[in-house]
């Protein structure tokens, strides 16, 4: 009897110091949440996967665009409630009628815009701000502009606090642009227009590249470069965005 009485007290004698070793080899949890929120916790491993099957797997070769995909936690930018839908392949509805592309549509039209580094871009549609956070890796300026005035906020509002001060936002009509800015080296429009908004292809650097969703009911991202004032067009991938509102409306119903 006391012999088994001994070897219950050092059964529990074993099973506290395992826990202690393990609790001390973990940290304290503010230590583990500090890691949690340093690497995006498990997060950090469903973006790796992210970037090699959805995206390097689809042929997005650039290494700047892998990169920014990689470091950028699209987790972030989404509703609290869909978090773990965060790095599905699929767009995700971010309020107001309003949607976060597919991961592999935001890298296919960053990779199309030929970014190197140093060039000042244009996004019309900043949405939840995560392809803005996207090009800020990359471009050296990034100018964006939401028509949804609460979504203008919650973006800047966040792109501020993950640190990205080379991000200018403004709420506004895209179709106008931001003229006082312009040149710009690229412009990328994350919502459908019928056709290209004349004010942005004036707002377009000679030799610049922008890329958009084109068309209604059917819908075509189509790459243009300006050549001697004119762009030259090129029709890549079916697509399906939500359509671009506020002016491009009016100009639409003449």
């Amino acid at each position: 009897r006391e012999v088994g009485v001994m070897m219950k007290k050092g059964v529990v004698a074993c099973i506290f110091t395992f826990l202690v070793v393990f609790v001390a080899c973990q940290g304290s949890p503010r230590e583990v949440g500090q890691m949690n929120r340093e690497d995006g916790g498990t997060y950090a491993e469903e973006r790796r996967e992210m970037v090699e099957r959805q995206i390097r797997g689809r042929g997005v070769t650039d290494k700047l665009v892998l990169k920014a995909m990689l470091k950028v936690e699209r987790h972030r930018y989404v509703p609290d409630d869909l978090r773990r839908f965060a790095y599905a392949d699929e767009p995700l509805p971010i309020g107001h009628g309003q949607t976060i592309s597919q991961p592999y549509i935001v890298a296919y039209m960053t990779e199309a815009l030929g970014l190197k580094g140093g060039e000042k871009v244009l996004e019309i549609g900043t949405g939840s701000g995560y392809q803005a956070a996207v090009l800020a890796e990359i471009a050296e300026e990034v100018y964006t502009i939401e028509i949804v005035e609460p979504l203008a906020r919650t973006a800047e509002a966040l792109l501020k606090a993950e640190g990205y001060e080379n991000v200018h936002c403004r709420c506004g009509d895209g179709y106008v642009g931001w003229p006082e800015e312009a040149p710009f080296d690229g412009i990328i429009i994350t919502a459908a227009p019928p056709e290209i908004p004349q004010p942005l292809v004036d707002q377009l650097r000679e030799g610049g590249r922008m890329i958009a969703p084109v068309g209604e009911w059917f819908q075509e991202l189509v790459l243009l470069t300006k050549h001697k004032g004119k762009l030259e067009t090129q029709k890549l991938i079916p697509v399906r965005f939500v359509p671009m509102t506020g002016k491009v409306q009016k100009k639409k119903k003449r």
